[in-house]
């Protein structure tokens, strides 16, 4: 995995608005491998009408975008998607900007610049692609990154524990692994939940251990 390339730091963009009673503004990043379902995680979830920015596959692609296993695939993500979900009932009151990356290796750059000021990723995972998983979860680690693994129950896929996947993916125990539908909003809305309480949790053993607190969660 590439090292970041060196930038000027962030203006701090999670943190609760200023009015009393207002939502904490976080932003999150939805993440996968190609076809994961990261495009339909975001817009299944989002209050307004998702930015998406697919394009049709074409040939020029087939060599390098295997479509293995997910066949009837004809767009992908080539910059981002972007999404919002209002959440004021949750424990603390949330207003979550999701943006979700495009899948494939040679967008990792591009990857970056998403991560800057998210208060943490969540992972989606195809079982039978598993392998394009690796380098999302090798990407969030590298960078520090909280993350949660979200295994996005295709028809016809083969169903495994949790505890399956971790293993397949090597993941420690600390990172939540939760099954999911990206298609039904109820589902996606508690991966993000989940994500937001493993980040609050990530942050809180981090300022334990005596280590400076991320300035994505110095607010929340």
């Amino acid at each position: 995995m590439p090292s970041p390339i060196p930038r000027p730091d962030d203006p701090t963009t999670v943190s609760p608005r200023s009015q009393a009673g207002a939502p904490t503004v976080l932003k999150i990043v939805i993440a996968g491998g190609f076809g994961a379902g990261k495009t339909t995680a975001v817009g299944a979830v989002s209050e307004i009408t998702p930015l998406s920015t697919e394009e049709y596959l074409t040939a020029a692609s087939a060599d390098v975008d295997s479509l293995a296993g997910i066949e009837a695939k004809t767009t992908t993500t080539v910059a981002f998607d972007f999404g919002r979900l209002s959440l004021p009932d949750a424990p603390m009151p949330l207003e979550l900007f999701l943006f979700g990356t495009p899948g494939q290796d040679r967008f990792v750059d591009l990857w970056y610049d998403l991560s800057r000021g998210a208060v943490g990723a969540v992972v989606l995972v195809d079982t039978r692609r598993l392998e394009s998983s690796f380098t999302p979860v090798s990407f969030f680690e590298d960078i520090g990154l909280p993350f949660v693994v979200a295994v996005n129950q295709f028809d016809g896929a083969h169903r495994y524990h949790p505890e399956q996947v971790r293993a397949a993916l090597e993941l420690p125990a600390a990172v939540p692994v939760v099954i999911c539908d990206a298609r039904e909003p109820n589902q996606v809305a508690g991966v993000l939940l989940a994500l937001v309480d493993h980040a609050v949790n990530s942050a809180a053993t981090t300022n334990r251990a005596g280590h400076t607190p991320s300035t994505t969660l110095q607010d929340a």
